[in-house]
């Protein structure tokens, strides 16, 4: 169908693991097993169909109540999947009050939200159809204009038993979302290819490591797989100079005062370019945010040759789609 562009190759269900043979020596771990943080996997075991009916309606206004926010709106995917302001823009003009995170590499997060609130992509898409201040819809009426697409509905037949659904709405934006994989410098690096980073970036990565940055950016997606308190080794919000009801955390969705000014920890993959940072986005630049994390979460003050060695690492986590740098 037209309504359908083109996907890349490497959205193929991944093939089943074989064991090895009885008796045969078990293969030695690669140098990434012993690294606090895993590279981007090879291969994406998606739907690709469903990958590009998501793509779809990730870039579909009809989403929001007056048919001009889309997804995209605040997550461009020129522009390394966000909006590159404090808050974002919504109908009408509303204004958000939180930082809009990156769309690139969400679905290796544990969690969706800076909250947490949502477990997975497919509640989150959720969210902003709803939310007054971002499309400010209602399933009801998105439907409504959607099934007046016969090509559309034609589509979401095909992939689902029970056709256009808000339900089969979000899986299908979720699919796509999940396909937003941005392999970088850096996962060369972890399979062994040592020159993918400068002495300068390997330099930072290893301090990266030594002051602990990594107790909570780790994993695959450098981050994004638990939650932290901001503000260990200093109170961030009384020395920001106000405390808004943002800034609580997990706390707005637990009502927990353990869960009180914690939040979802975010990844870093293309932090550099992904500016202004944190969830109140407040800082506009890399190396000042690298401070703040010293001073906040590490207890730690950083001079500027620290501070230019982690920059240098953070930088070699920018990645590329689709083959081409973001």
């Amino acid at each position: 169908m037209a309504l359908i562009g083109g996907v890349a190759a490497y959205l193929v269900r991944r093939p089943a693991a074989i064991a090895p043979p009885e008796n045969q020596p078990i293969p030695a771990r690669s140098a990434y097993d012993r690294e606090p943080v895993t590279p981007l996997p090879d291969v994406l075991d998606l739907d690709a169909r469903k990958v590009a009916l998501g793509e779809r309606l990730f870039h579909d206004a009809r989403l929001s109540a007056d048919d001009t926010i889309s997804c995209s709106s605040c997550h461009s995917l020129d522009q390394a999947g966000m909006d590159g302001l404090p808050h974002s823009t919504g109908i009408g003009g509303a204004q958000g009050k939180i930082n809009a995170p990156t769309v690139f590499n969400s679905g290796f997060n544990f969690r969706q939200f800076w909250d947490g609130r949502a477990a997975n992509l497919e509640e989150q898409a959720a969210g902003p159809v709803h939310n007054p201040k971002e499309m400010g819809a209602a399933w009801p009426s998105v439907l409504a204009k959607l099934r007046r697409d016969r090509d559309l509905v034609d589509y979401f037949a095909m992939l689902y038993s029970d056709g256009l659904q808000s339900h089969n709405i979000q899986d299908a934006i979720a699919t796509f979302e999940r396909s937003l994989v941005t392999p970088s410098r850096f996962d060369r690096f972890l399979r062994g290819e040592r020159e993918a980073l400068s002495p300068r970036e390997q330099a930072g990565y290893r301090k990266f490591k030594d002051y602990g940055c990594t107790a909570c950016h780790q994993g695959m997606n450098i981050g994004g797989n638990m939650y932290q308190s901001f503000g260990i080794f200093g109170n961030y919000f009384n020395d920001r100079g106000k405390n808004e009801a943002e800034d609580q955390g997990r706390y707005n969705v637990t009502l927990r005062e353990e869960d009180r000014y914690r939040f979802k920890v975010p990844s870093l993959r293309n932090v550099a370019l992904t500016a202004p940072y944190f969830h109140d986005g407040s800082v506009a630049r890399l190396d000042d945010a690298i401070r703040v994390m010293g001073r906040y979460q590490l207890g730690r003050m950083l001079d500027d040759g620290e501070v230019a060695d982690v920059a240098a690492f953070l930088n070699s986590l920018s990645g590329i789609y689709r083959g081409k740098p973001l």
